[in-house]
C-alpha cells in the first residue's frame, strides 16, 4: 500500500526520561501504523509545540489543542508526563482523522511517513536504533509450519527484557489480542545469515515445535519477521530458573530433587522417542513454572535424527555437566544426557557440582583419570531410593560398582516412584 494513499493510525503508547550534555527532557515515543507497515517515532514536547504553531497559523479555525507548557513545577514528575502524554496523544489523533491535515507536509515530516526506512518494532530499545546499520538486510527466512504471516511485533506489549543471547534477546511479552503473556525471542536476522546459522535456528525452530506437545518443554506458538528480525512466541515459564533457586537454599531436601529429576528425566525421554538428543542440560537451562514444574529451555544445542543406535561426535555443551565420552571427544549418543541429569541431580542434593568437591581441586580436565566400564544394565533400584542420599554415592573419579551404567542407561520407571 502506498503510504500517501491513506492516514496513519497513531499513538503515544510510552515516554522515556533522556540526558544530553547533562540536560535531562522527555521523548515520547510516537507508534505510527499504515497498513502492514508500522514504525516508531520519538518527538520532544517541543517538537510537538512546533508543529501545533505551524498548523495553528494555516488553519486557524480548526480546534486543536496541545497540553501548555508547563513554567512551574516539576516537568518530570510522572502524574504530569502521563497526563501531558494524554494530551499529546489527543492532538495527533485528531491530526489523523482529517484528510487535509495528515496529509499536509509538516505533519507527514513529523510522522517521518515519507520514510518508511525508518520503520522500528516495539521490541527494540535505545541501544539497537542507535546502532542498526543502513545496510540491512531484506532476505526472507522460511519459518516453514510456524510462521505466521500475518503476525507483527505491534500484536505485543513488550515488558522488559528477560534474556540475552548471542543473536538476540528474549522479551516479556503481553499480547495485545487477548492479554496473554508469551516469551517472544527475537533474532537478528543480519547476524544469523551473517554466521550461517540459518540451520541451527530452524533445528531450534523445529525441536520448539515438537515441545508444545509435551508438559516439561518450553513450546513455540508461532514465528514471524520483520526485514531485520526473527520472533519466535514461546511459553513463557514465570517460576525462574532452577540455577536461581538452587544458590538462594544452596542444596535440596532429596523428596524434591527426585521431583525434579523425575519430570526432567520425562523431558529427556520424550526428546529421545522423537530423536533428539538434548545436550544442554544444567541448572540454568531449567525452569519453574507457577505450579512447581520443571520446564526445559534453550534447544540450541539439540542433536535432531539422533536414534538410540545412532551416535554423533561434536563437542559441545557445559564442561561442568558433559559426560566423559564428550569430553575425551569419543562418539556418543543420546544417552550423554543421563549423565547430565546424574551431574544435575548431585547438585541439587549436595549444593556442590560433581567437580566442585570440597577436598580436591580436580575438573573436566581431569576425566582421562575416569574410566569405568559402561554397559546397558539399568541403575540398580536400591542406588535411587534412599533416606540418607546414597541415590547419588559415587565420585565420578571413581568407578564404583552400583553405577555401572549409569551413562548409557536411562532411570528406570521405578526409580523415581
Amino acid at each position: 500500500m502506498d503510504l500517501k494513499e491513506s492516514c496513519p493510525s497513531v499513538s503515544i503508547p510510552s515516554s522515556d526520561e533522556h540526558r544530553e550534555k547533562k540536560k535531562r527532557f522527555t521523548v515520547y515515543k510516537v507508534l505510527v501504523s499504515v497498513g502492514r507497515n508500522e514504525w516508531f517515532v520519538f518527538r520532544r514536547y517541543a517538537e510537538f509545540d512546533k508543529l501545533y504553531n505551524t498548523l495553528k497559523k494555516q488553519f486557524p479555525t480548526m480546534n486543536l489543542k496541545i497540553p501548555a507548557k508547563r513554567i512551574f513545577g516539576d516537568n518530570f514528575d510522572p502524574d504530569f508526563i502521563k497526563q501531558r502524554r494524554a494530551g499529546l496523544n489527543e492532538f495527533i489523533q485528531n491530526l489523523v482523522r482529517q484528510p487535509e491535515l495528515c496529509n499536509h507536509p509538516d505533519v507527514r515530516a513529523f510522522l517521518q511517513m515519507d520514510n518508511p526506512k525508518h520503520q522500528s518494532d516495539p521490541s527494540e530499545d535505545e541501544d539497537e536504533r542507535s546502532s542498526r546499520k543502513l545496510n540491512s538486510t531484506s532476505q526472507n527466512i522460511n519459518l516453514g509450519p510456524s510462521g505466521n504471516p500475518h503476525a507483527k511485533p505491534t500484536d505485543f506489549d513488550f515488558l522488559k527484557v528477560i534474556g540475552k543471547g548471542s543473536f538476540g534477546k528474549v522479551l516479556l511479552a503481553k499480547r495485545k489480542l487477548d492479554g496473554k503473556y508469551y516469551a517472544v525471542k527475537v533474532l537478528q536476522k543480519k547476524i544469523v545469515l551473517n554466521r550461517k546459522e540459518q540451520k541451527h535456528i530452524m533445528a531450534e525452530r523445529n525441536v520448539l515445535l515438537k515441545n508444545v506437545k509435551h508438559p516439561f518443554l518450553v513450546g513455540l506458538h508461532y514465528s514471524f519477521q520483520t526485514t531485520e528480525k526473527l520472533y519466535f512466541v514461546l511459553d513463557f515459564v514465570n517460576g525462574g530458573e532452577l540455577f536461581f533457586h538452587l544458590q538462594r537454599e544452596r542444596s535440596f531436601p532429596e523428596h524434591r530433587a527426585r521431583f525434579y529429576a523425575a519430570e526432567i528425566a520425562s523431558a529427556l525421554g520424550y526428546l529421545h522417542s522423537i530423536n533428539i538428543v538434548y545436550r544442554d542440560l544444567k541448572p540454568e537451562n531449567i525452569l519453574l513454572d507457577s505450579l512447581g514444574h520443571v520446564v526445559l529451555t534453550d534447544f540450541g544445542l539439540c542433536k535432531e535424527g539422533i536414534a538410540s543406535s545412532d551416535t554423533t561426535a561434536t563437542f559441545c555443551g557445559t564442561p561442568e555437566y558433559l559426560a566423559p565420552e564428550v569430553i575425551k571427544k569419543q562418539p556418543y549418543d543420546n544417552t550423554v544426557d543421563w549423565w547430565c541429569l546424574g551431574a544435575v541431580l548431585y547438585e541439587m542434593l549436595y549444593g556442590l557440582g560433581i567437580w566442585k568437591q570440597t577436598e580436591s581441586t580436580v575438573g573436566p580436565d581431569d576425566i582421562g583419570n575416569f574410566d569405568a566400564v559402561f554397559t546397558e544394565e539399568m541403575v540398580p533400584y536400591s542406588v535411587c531410593v534412599s533416606s540418607d542420599y546414597s541415590i547419588v554415592n559415587a565420585s565420578v573419579l571413581e568407578a564404583d560398582d552400583a553405577f555401572v551404567g549409569f551413562s548409557y542407561a536411562p532411570p528406570s520407571e521405578d526409580m523415581f516412584s
